[in-house]
Parts: structure tokens; C-alpha cells; sequence
């Protein structure tokens, strides 16, 4: 007997109709020789360590750090995962040969080797399957090519220091932080991964809330209704810039020069999972969870290709499938595709590239039609087959026209862009205007050498922040590692140190927003004084470090290469968490000295009125008085203050109650609030309370790494009585009521939705989100609070999974 083991119930039945695997019987498919079963997702987790010594129950710094020689399983879930786990053993054990058909993937293979070993049937003669696609033509082809599965151990080598690293890092951090720190009432969950993009955020936030808008003058002249911009920098002195325009007012304008160059621009690359995320977040506002669980839909429906995947290549096996493909996508897009030749179409090395493809291949659609979609699933399915089409459309070819003026010796410039021929743009879902420079214009037609009257002037601007992050950009962001970079060959050499996976990085933004770490702001994700504090008071930079972690991340694609000792990577794992959790309290302070500028590094020195970076005189600002908000700050405070960024005492401030101080990247002093009792004892756990049973009974006890790092010291999670409201939009469960949101019951299924409790200032009533459950729209409210202050009247509506305003009639 062959048993299946796949990792979800949908993609099971899948394989036994293939299989003719038709009768069902309890917990799995049988027929012809084949019995095929299912995980879901984790069944088997690493153990807890009291499972390992129960005296470490209880969280102390003296058991600190903490790692078992050797690694443990145990089940996890409910009882309905136990159960299926139990149909799992039972077969796997009676079986003569097992195929590992769990995605195909790090996380996957993980699932299975888990599931494996916990059954005790690790020697059974064992094959993977490995698919990108649930056609019935992909299947065929998959099972055709069955390979024995100790070809995925460098794959289960990486997967499972990814885990072990990640309880390793997370259990050890979060106990020292929260039991440092126990006098701030609250469990303190500190990641491996997490902190560093929590991290990120706060930085992002701070560098907001500090900016000092600086003016600037710029000198323009308009000339035959076009304006040109002075080509020299930008006027930080007004007199200087009304000096110039003295000296040009009364002279006339002379064309001088007039420069003509093609700009070609290739279509975009095919989907990742990550580009798929931002284009649906920057178009529609999708959260990144949202877009993950619309294209997995749409792939167990069989419509796309494999979504979690890191590449945007095909691989030279698909050129002789993706005409057939556009054919069956003929009805959908009958005109786009008309023009395209499908017996001759144009693979250039930004399509096919083997070399590019590891697991599995960009995200494509399979060609099967999908029928009546749900709104969400319609806009990610149609931006997929866009990209696929835009693919084989002609290069966009525009000509560049910069303009060069003189008058009195003083040059201007001015830039305009024609399009020649649109190529693959007239696809683009954006509106023609939207990548538009300022500085773009339609140009009349200019010679050289001709002059004339011009009308010049002075306009007056300031320095605008950095913009907050979105789940686009910080998804771009986390891809390399904390750098925002848009340039594609960069982006792709970076990619191998980014924060996370494609298919994870979606989880973490939500793991933040579940515990109260970030909001959502609009589009914009912006840091609480819950998580900006959790930032103040990891002193450990690395585990702040978006390169570190991006090294660590590189370091896993080398295990899954076969390149590195998996042991090698665990012991510098376990040497950090040793440095992290053993550092004494004042072992960074240096008594000797200040400490060194934050904004340039270089040595701070005191002054008369307090204290300044040494390079003051080659433009330096830091500056630091001793007095903030009535707390007059000693020598040791001062210290302490530079070389460790924060005070994390908490402080009585004028204004601000308790808080710590902290200097930003900027060398702004800033304070952070202590968290209040209330945020305490809430935060972060509505949707967990939500999943409870209407009963009042208690939720099920978490296990493995997420109890680890998540269940505080003798807490008790607060009562709350939970009250059903409507049915989910996106998973159809029941969305109940909890302290700060309603939040759907199948959170531990993985639905993320949510419906805020408070909304720009204005409280959501039980009524109003039944409203919009129901209709998905609610009547009009009034009452609610612009960030300017303003009150404004608007209805909710849902909008792809997510709550948005609605200011129509």
C-alpha cells in the first residue's frame, strides 16, 4: 500500500481523484493501491522546555540560556489535529512505500519530516513529489518524476535550523526581557526574526517624529509656457536666490542646447510572492496576509501556479507550455492576447532563466478558467494574468527631450518625455499619469539660438520626512534586508539576505499587529508605544539587526545548497543567545567616556550649556541638554543615555508621566511611554481571546515555540465574554467580539480579519459591525477624527478583506 501524506484537505482530495483514490473513509482517501491523507499544516512542534525539566516552568534569568542537546517533538493543536494525527501514524506505519506530497518548500518539508518522526517511521522507503501546479497535467507530470527523499535532506536540514534557531533566539530573548523587565507588568515577545522588522518600523517612525523640515528656494523662469528649473542645487539661503533672480530679470532667455535620447523600457519581470504583495498593496490597499490568502485560494483552485515562491523567472521546461497557456486565457483577454504571435513568442533572458529557479518557478496562471471569483481573488488572478501577457508585449520606447537655457550666464534646464511607441504599457492597470516626474512636461518645439522674454521667480519649499511604511514597502524592505531598493539586478543580488521568506514575511507583519506592536494607519504601518518601548529596551543590537538576521537568512539558502554544516550554524546561533542573555546590566556603560556622536559617530564633548558632537565645526548638529521636560539628567544618566541610546529606567517626565528616554539615529531626545496597566493587560490579545468557545470556556493552551515565547510566568489571560457578530468575508468563520477588536474565530486556522473596535478616533459599536458583516457596508457614521484634527462623517465598507471609508452618497 502507498500512502500520500499532503499537507492540506483540498489539496489531498486533489491527488486521490487523480489517484482514483475514491472512497473516503475516516481522515483519509483510499482506491487502486493508494490511500492519501492530510496534515493541518503543523501537527508536530518542538517541545517546550519543561517538557525537558519541569523546574523550568518557571521563567528565571539563572536558567538562562537554555537549549536541549538534542531536540524533542511533541503534537500540537486541538483534538481534531490530534485525531488526524493519530489516522497519520496508522497509516504511515502499515504502509509499504509513503510519498511526501506537503508543499514544496522549506516550511513543507518541515511539516512532513515532523509528522515522520513523531510516528516513528523515519526508515520507510519514502518519495517527494514535488509540485508547482494542482492540474490534473501537472500531477501526472509530478508523479512521473518522484524522487527518493533523501534528495530534500539539505532542504530538512535548513528548515529545521530555521525552527530550532527561531525557538533557540525567541524562548531565551523573550524570558530575559520579560523578566528583566517584570516590572512593566507584561510578557515581552522578542523573535529572531520579528524584532529586526519591528525594529525597522520604530527606526522609520522615529525618523518621522524627529525631522526637522528645512527650506529651500528653487529659481525657475517660465519661457513659450514652460518652465525651467535653475540647473545648479537647490537655494538654501532666500537672499541668495532673490540675488540671482536680480541678475537674470531683465535679461532675455537663449535656447543654448536641445538633447534628444530613446528610453527603453522592458516589461516587468513575472511574480514573486513578495512582488505580488506589494503590487496588490500599492493598487488596492491588499494587506500582504490578504494577497497570500487570496493566491493560495486560487492555487488549490488550480487557476495559479505555486505562490509561494521567491522567483520571477521560468524555467526552459515552460517555454513549450505557455503558448498553450495564453491560448486557454484567450476568452478572458481575447484582444490582448490577439496581438501577440503564440507560435513565435520571444523568451528573453528576464523570462527564462534556469539558474533562477530553485523550488519553483514565478507565479503564473495554469490557463484553466476560473469562473465567478470573490472580488479579492478576481484582482490578484488579474494581475497575474497581466504580468504573464505584459511579458511578451513590445519594449515601451520614449524619447527624452532635456531643453538647456542661459540667460546672463545663469543655466536652466527643463525635461520632456514623449512616448513613441507604449509596447507593453497599454496593459498597465495604473493610470497613464501616476509615474509621471514633475519635472516631465510636454515640450513645444525648441531650436537653438533663438531667445526671448521669460518670466523668472522664486519658489519657496521645505524638506519633506521619509514616508511611513506600508506592508509594499516594508515587504520590499524586509526582501533586502532593510534596504529600500528598487533597482531590479540589485534587488536580486539581495535578495538572498533578506528578512524572512516570501511565504513567511506576510505572517510576521501580522504576528506584530496581533501582539500590539504596529498598527495599521491607512496604508501606512506605524509602531505603538508598545513596541517602540520593546525596541528601547533590547539593548542587544544584533537582535535589532536587519543585516544580521539577513546573514542568518543567507546562511539557510547555503544549508538548503548543501554548502554549510547545519552544526555550524546552529553553534553561532546558540554562541549569540549566550551573548544575549549574559550581558550584565552596565557592561556597555564606559565611565571614561561620553560616548559617540549618533548622528556621525565621532566623539561628543561637553559644553557650556550641555553637550555636542566634536565635529561641530565641519557641520555636525548633535546637541543634548541636560534638562528634558523637568528631569535634569546626570553625569552617569548622560552616559548611559549615549553610548547605550537609551535610559530604560523609567522616569518621572513633566507631561508624559513615566517614560524612558531615547536618543534616535538622528540624535533627537525622545521619550517612550511606559506602557499603561490597561495596554498591559490587553495587548495583543483579542484575536486570541476571540477563537475562545461562546461558553466562556478557556482557549486551548498554545505549545511548542509559539507557548514558548508568548506564555508569561503564572499570566492568566483577562475574561473576556465573547459575543458572535457576523460571518468572516474571507474565511467565513465566526467573527466574535473581543477587547479590542472583532476578530474572526478561525485566527488559528490563519485568518487574520479584523474589524477595530476604535477607528480614527471614533468607537465602533457592536451594531455598526453586524452592519457591516452582513451588507458589508454600515449606515452613516458621524463622529470620526482626521489625523489634522478635523471631524468627518463616513460609512465602513469591506474592500477585499479590509475595512476602508466610504465617502459616497
Amino acid at each position: 500500500m502507498r500512502v500520500v501524506l499532503a499537507e492540506k484537505p483540498s489539496v489531498a482530495r486533489e491527488l486521490a481523484s487523480f489517484l482514483g483514490a475514491d472512497t473516503r473513509r475516516e481522515g483519509y482517501f483510499e482506491g487502486r493501491g493508494y490511500q492519501v491523507t492530510w496534515a493541518l499544516g503543523h501537527l508536530a512542534t518542538l517541545k517546550e522546555p519543561d517538557d525537558y525539566d519541569p523546574a523550568l516552568k518557571k521563567w528565571s534569568l539563572e536558567t538562562l540560556p537554555f537549549a536541549p542537546e538534542r531536540f524533542e517533538l511533541k503534537p500540537r493543536g486541538d483534538s481534531g489535529a490530534l485525531k488526524q494525527l493519530g489516522v497519520i501514524r496508522k497509516l504511515l506505519r502499515g504502509a509499504d512505500e509513503v510519498v511526501c506530497a506537503t508543499d514544496a518548500g522549506r516550511e513543507g518539508e518541515l511539516i512532513f519530516r515532523y509528522i515522520q518522526e513523531l510516528c516513528g517511521c523515519v526508515g520507510k522507503p519514502t518519495r517527494r513529489l514535488w509540485l508547482s501546479s494542482l492540474t490534473e497535467s501537472a500531477i501526472r507530470e509530478a508523479f512521473g518524476r518522484l524522487r527518493p527523499l533523501s534528495e530534500y535532506d539539505a532542504l530538512y536540514a535548513a528548515a529545521r535550523c530555521r525552527s530550532e534557531a527561531d525557538w533557540v533566539v525567541g524562548l531565551n530573548a523573550t524570558r530575559y526581557y520579560t523578566v528583566r523587565y517584570r516590572s512593566s507588568g507584561r510578557l515581552w515577545s522578542v523573535g529572531r526574526v520579528q524584532t529586526p522588522v519591528l525594529a525597522m518600523i520604530v527606526r522609520r517612525d522615529d525618523e518621522i517624529r524627529t525631522f526637522q523640515p528645512e527650506p529651500f528656494w528653487e529659481l525657475l523662469t517660465r519661457y513659450r509656457s514652460v518652465t525651467f528649473k535653475f540647473a545648479g542645487d537647490r537655494f538654501t539661503i532666500q537672499d541668495e536666490a532673490l540675488g540671482v533672480l536680480d541678475r537674470i530679470r531683465e535679461h532675455p532667455f537663449a535656447i543654448v542646447g536641445v538633447d534628444r535620447k530613446p528610453e527603453r523600457i522592458p516589461p516587468p519581470q513575472l511574480h514573486d510572492l513578495t512582488e505580488l504583495q506589494r503590487e496588490m498593496n500599492r493598487r488596492f490597499g491588499f494587506s500582504a496576509d490578504a494577497t497570500l490568502k487570496a493566491a493560495q485560494s486560487l492555487y488549490e483552485a488550480k487557476i495559479i501556479s505555486y505562490p509561494r515562491t521567491d522567483s520571477r523567472y521560468l524555467g526552459s521546461d515552460m517555454r513549450a507550455k505557455i503558448p498553450g497557456i495564453l491560448e486557454d486565457l484567450r476568452p478572458l483577454r481575447g484582444e490582448q492576447v490577439g496581438r501577440l504571435d503564440l507560435a513565435s513568442l520571444a523568451f528573453s533572458g528576464r523570462l527564462i532563466n534556469d539558474a533562477k529557479v530553485s523550488d519553483h518557478h514565478a507565479i503564473i496562471p495554469t490557463g484553466k478558467k476560473p469562473g465567478n471569483l470573490a472580488p479579492a481573488l478576481q484582482k490578484v488572478f488579474d494581475a497575474i494574468v497581466t504580468r504573464l501577457i505584459a511579458a511578451f508585449y513590445p519594449t515601451c520606447v520614449k524619447e527624452i527631450t532635456t531643453v538647456s537655457g542661459l540667460t546672463n550666464q545663469v543655466p536652466f534646464r527643463a525635461r520632456g518625455v514623449r512616448v513613441v511607441d507604449p509596447g507593453w504599457t497599454v496593459l498597465d492597470p495604473r493610470k497613464p499619469d501616476a509615474e509621471k516626474k514633475e519635472d516631465e512636461q510636454e515640450l513645444p518645439e525648441f531650436r537653438v539660438g533663438e531667445s526671448g522674454p521669460h518670466e523668472p521667480s522664486v519658489r519657496e519649499g521645505r524638506t519633506s520626512p521619509p514616508k511611513p511604511y506600508t506592508e509594499g514597502t516594508l515587504l520590499g524592505a524586509m526582501e533586502t534586508a532593510g534596504k529600500l531598493v528598487e533597482d531590479e539586478a540589485l534587488k536580486e543580488a539581495l535578495k538572498e539576505r533578506g528578512l524572512g521568506t516570501p511565504a513567511t514575511r506576510a505572517a510576521i507583519i501580522e504576528t506584530l499587529l496581533d501582539r500590539g506592536y504596529i498598527v495599521r494607519d491607512g496604508k501606512a504601518l506605524a509602531a505603538t508605544d508598545l513596541g517602540r518601548y520593546l525596541v528601547a529596551i533590547v539593548r542587544d543590537r544584533g537582535l535589532k539587526s536587519p543585516e544580521l538576521t539577513g546573514e542568518w537568512e543567507a546562511k539557510l539558502r547555503e544549508i538548503e545548497r548543501g554548502r554549510l554544516e547545519p552544526g555550524r550554524f546552529m553553534a553561532e546561533i546558540l554562541r549569540y543567545t549566550g551573548d544575549v542573555v549574559r550581558t550584565p546590566e552596565d557592561a556597555e556603560v564606559d565611565p571614561s567616556r561620553l560616548g559617540d556622536c549618533p548622528r556621525c559617530g565621532l566623539p561628543v564633548i561637553a559644553g557650556k550649556k550641555g553637550f555636542g558632537c566634536s565635529g561641530w565645526k565641519d557641520g555636525c548638529r548633535f546637541t543634548l541638554f541636560r534638562e528634558y521636560r523637568g528631569l535634569v539628567l546626570d553625569d552617569a544618566q548622560i552616559r548611559e543615555l549615549i553610548q547605550r541610546r537609551v535610559l530604560a529606567r523609567p522616569l518621572a517626565l513633566e507631561g508624559a508621566g513615566e517614560a524612558m528616554l531615547q536618543l534616535s539615529e538622528s540624535g533627537a531626545l525622545m521619550d517612550v511611554p511606559v506602557p499603561a496597566a490597561a495596554e498591559r493587560r490587553f495587548a495583543g490579545r483579542p484575536k486570541a481571546r476571540a477563537s475562545a468557545k461562546r461558553s466562556g470556556a478557556k482557549p486551548p493552551r498554545r505549545t511548542g515555540k509559539a507557548a514558548a515565547t508568548t506564555k508569561a510566568p503564572d499570566a492568566s489571560p483577562p475574561a473576556f465574554a465573547t459575543v458572535a457578530v457576523g460571518a468572516c468575508p474571507l474565511c467565513g468563520s465566526e467573527v466574535v467580539e473581543g477587547p479590542r477588536s472583532f476578530g474572526c474565530s478561525g485566527r488559528k486556522n490563519g485568518c487574520g480579519f479584523a474589524v477595530w473596535k476604535t477607528i480614527a478616533g471614533k468607537k465602533i459599536s457592536v451594531k455598526s459591525a453586524q452592519a457591516l458583516l452582513k451588507s458589508g457596508r454600515t449606515p452613516l457614521l458621524k463622529g470620526f477624527e482626521s489625523k489634522a484634527g478635523k471631524p468627518f462623517d463616513a460609512r465602513l465598507k469591506l474592500e477585499g478583506g479590509e475595512v476602508r471609508f466610504d465617502f459616497g452618497g
